[in-house]
């Protein structure tokens, strides 16, 4: 089961052609926030694939270099740039102790990759991580099924939405959009 991360929240999808990830601003630590404007989310690969992670901010960006790092070995196969990072995750004694969660997105593919070594990809291909992320999971569902709203303007609503629920989310949005 992927563990609840409580700092963020972040969702990607594809939509209409577009695959965009955003997330909200808010860094927490303890019951205090200490920043309001943090990004979360990024392109990589030559701009060919959106991430954004949940949970321990230094512990992300970790993730986030040795994950560039299997992507240009593997040049920009997300799947299997996804499966080698999971691999080393679970078995690399420093990786092991590192708690984020990191959603990944290519055109093709929507992953969420575990501290646990897990990879899901979800059937309906919204990635949603984060004490936020199963608000904002059923408003970017809803959205998508019963509107006609842009992928870009769904990950924004649902990230509102999740907002004005979670505690550890806020409403400065950061979008990041494949072109």
């Amino acid at each position: 089961m992927l563990e609840t991360i409580h700092s963020t929240t972040v969702v990607g999808l594809t939509h209409g052609g577009r695959t965009v990830i955003g997330s909200d601003g808010q860094v927490t630590v303890g019951a205090a926030v200490m920043k309001q404007h943090a990004k979360k989310v990024r392109r990589l690969y030559n701009d060919t694939v959106l991430a954004g992670f949940a949970g321990a901010a230094a512990d992300a960006f970790t993730l986030f270099e040795r994950f560039e790092d299997q992507l240009q070995r593997y040049g920009g196969n997300l799947l299997r740039s996804a499966v080698e990072l999971a691999k080393h995750w679970r078995t690399d004694k420093y990786l092991r102790q590192l708690e984020a969660l990191l959603a990944v997105l290519d055109r093709e593919h929507a992953l969420i990759i575990s501290g646990t070594g897990e990879i899901v990809e979800p059937d309906d291909g919204i990635v949603a991580i984060g004490s936020g992320g199963n608000y904002a999971l059923v408003a970017a569902r809803t959205l998508r099924a019963h509107t006609g709203l842009p992928a870009a303007e769904i990950v924004r609503e649902s990230l509102l939405s999740a907002a004005d629920i979670c505690i550890y989310t806020n409403k400065n949005i950061i979008i990041e959009e494949l072109s």
